[in-house]
């Protein structure tokens, strides 16, 4: 009886976690699933017939094609830039003594204090027609009239990646602090250039926070959706703000289903290829 016990203890102790992961996320994307497979009307809306032409037009729609493109380029992009400057700035920090240490790493993860909106909003502000970008390069010279970085890429790009580096660095923090620093000492003291001790001993080891860190970015941006609405606008649409029109402007509901599902898989298989093949990859490099 006590071994039967101590079996289901953890399914007790979990059962509440499980039924509130069950009822928050699972049923609803089972429901967005169903939903992704019924018609649509415009003069009456919603039907129950079970059709598959909501994923035909996404996959033969060349403006669906353009917007998924743009996605996961904009955000490949921005787990590249994050990983540009949240590695360094992880290892920096590390590095530092305190008091140093503890307030640059606030700094560093303030920004994780304050709502996306609101960073976002500070973000339009600059990017404007009259904000500081424009009137600094006016003053340089550098051009004739105002410049926007509004409703552009850039602008998108460069919001996304203020908005997630935090989370490259506590990816890449974690990884620091398993890191002894006297094996660093070791190899130089036995002639390792600094450039070898970065390559051979300490990018190996954190090299599984980059992974993390990056999967983590390009998952965030990929869905993301204030950032992008709120900088690139109508214009520059991406998954997320072209399925919230759908589901809230054309009321088709079932195609904004399909673009979340659509979204949701190549997520899935973009992650599990990267994760699966930079794993398998990353310590051969390191060892030879």
């Amino acid at each position: 009886m006590s071994d039967l016990q101590s079996k289901r203890t953890p399914w007790l102790l979990s059962g509440p976690a499980l039924l509130s992961y069950a009822l928050l996320l699972v049923v609803p994307m089972l429901m967005t699933l169903v939903l992704s497979f019924r018609s649509f009307e415009p003069m009456l809306g919603v039907q129950d017939e079970f059709v598959v032409s909501n994923y035909i037009e996404v996959f033969t729609d060349p403006y669906f094609h353009e917007i998924f493109l743009r996605t996961f380029v904009m955000s490949a992009l921005t787990a590249f830039f994050c990983v540009l400057i949240g590695v360094p700035e992880a290892y920096i920090l590390n590095r530092m003594r305190a008091p140093w240490k503890g307030i640059f790493l606030l700094m560093t993860l303030g920004p994780l204090l304050i709502s996306v909106v609101v960073r976002t909003l500070g973000w339009a502000v600059i990017f404007g027609r009259e904000g500081v970008i424009s009137e600094t390069i006016q003053f340089l010279g550098l051009s004739d009239g105002p410049v926007s970085l509004m409703y552009t890429q850039t602008g998108v790009l460069i919001a996304l990646v203020h908005v997630l580096v935090p989370f490259m660095v506590l990816s890449v923090w974690a990884s620091l602090q398993r890191l002894d620093p006297e094996t660093e000492r070791a190899a130089i003291s036995l002639g390792a250039s600094q450039f070898t001790v970065m390559r051979r001993i300490v990018l190996p080891q954190i090299t599984p926070g980059i992974l993390s860190g990056s999967v983590i970015v390009f998952a965030l941006a990929a869905t993301a959706f204030a950032t992008p609405a709120m900088i690139g606008g109508r214009r520059l649409k991406v998954v997320a703000t072209t399925a919230y029109d759908e589901f809230l402007h054309s009321l088709n509901w079932p195609l904004g289903a399909s673009l979340a599902v659509v979204l949701l898989i190549l997520n899935i298989v973009i992650i599990t290829g990267y994760n699966r093949f930079f794993e398998r990859k990353y310590s051969q490099v390191f060892e030879s």
